[in-house]
């Protein structure tokens, strides 16, 4: 049995309290400062989590962030972060009170960023961060593949994939939390993982979009009914753009054609926040115009990504090469409408 504290009490860090405790080890989950709320109500309700609308196990123990030190009485065996991607500064300064060189730390959030005006994943990020609060030796790992959090909680079959430099690393993090229907597969290709974690959100926009996409004369009820054709088109050309920007960051062209890319990718157009504001792009909308009207208080990580790295990826980059990622940058960035020029 190994201790599991789990940082973030959103819908996939409550999922991933599911497959831990099923392996039977003693798992901590706890929300962060701003989720208090959250946690009282999964504390009164006997662990039922409103969100993915099912019972959490007995045995997970929830507590408030102000507790945290309790859990580090004892160091915990694995660390898992389940915050969204602007709270990894926060996490980092935070954690750095309490963390002990060398505990493996498991990143289920996805994103890039900009350090020194150099592209740069959320896991080098927090690697600076502890650094810069004290904590001169991490062990950080991520996670991508399609793995949607109501799907985890309710224990179907998914598969993910764990990446770090040292592969030791993960096999060791994969015994832990695989079961018979969460299965992992292991890769050293950190980069490539994350960044294919990340820039599936702006591709995901874009297959969303296909329906308003797909015909600039026919009806609505037609588009409907038939733009299946535009979306497969739309994701042969968004794994290709995918595998250009990946090797261009140096991570692995065969990582993208993996779990983390064309499967994370599957399951994220096929429903989801990135895919449902693609869908009020492709059908006329501006970014801000729907955000307010339609989804005013969700996160939509795609968005967040372009308004973080798009400017620098306009910049640098040739448009003949990333014509969705630019144009969806280019859309959310300046607020205007959707336009891909097919030719």
């Amino acid at each position: 049995m190994k201790k599991i504290l789990i940082l973030g009490a959103g819908a996939m860090g409550s999922a991933f309290t599911v497959p831990c405790t099923d392996n039977n080890n003693n798992v901590v989950l706890t929300g962060t400062h701003l989720e208090d709320d959250s946690i009282e109500q999964i504390k009164s309700q006997k662990n039922f989590h409103k969100i993915l609308n099912c019972k959490l196990s007995d045995k997970l123990q929830v507590i408030k962030f102000d507790e945290l030190s309790k859990v580090f009485s004892t160091s915990p065996d694995l660390i898992v972060i389940a915050v969204n991607s602007k709270g990894i500064e926060w996490v980092g300064k935070e954690l750095s009170k309490y963390y002990k060189t060398d505990i493996p730390i498991l990143l289920l959030t996805k994103g890039l960023t900009l350090i020194e005006n150099k592209f740069a994943t959320l896991a080098e990020k927090l690697k600076l961060i502890l650094e810069k609060n004290g904590i001169k030796k991490t062990n950080i790992s991520a996670v991508g593949g399609p793995c949607l959090a109501k799907g985890l909680a309710n224990r179907i079959r998914s598969s993910v994939v764990l990446a770090n430099s040292n592969l030791n690393i993960v096999k060791s993090i994969r015994n832990i939390i695989a079961t018979e229907y969460y299965s992992v597969e292991c890769s050293d290709d950190l980069l490539g993982v994350e960044v294919c974690a990340a820039t599936k959100n702006i591709y995901s926009m874009v297959i969303g979009a296909s329906e308003g996409l797909c015909s600039s004369k026919a009806d609505k009820e037609i588009k409907k009914e038939n733009h299946l054709n535009t979306a497969a088109s739309l994701m042969y050309k968004s794994i290709s753009e995918m595998v250009y920007f990946t090797k261009a960051l140096h991570g692995k062209e065969e990582t993208v054609y993996g779990l983390a890319g064309l499967g994370d990718l599957y399951v994220s157009s096929a429903g989801g926040r990135n895919s449902k504001m693609g869908q009020y792009l492709g059908e006329g909308y501006d970014y801000l115009a729907a955000k307010k009207k339609f989804m005013p208080k969700e996160t939509i990580e795609g968005a967040e990504l372009a308004l973080e790295v798009g400017p620098k990826i306009l910049k640098e980059f040739d448009k003949k090469k990333l014509s969705l990622m630019m144009g969806v940058i280019e859309t959310i960035c300046n607020n205007k409408k959707f336009i891909f020029e097919w030719s």
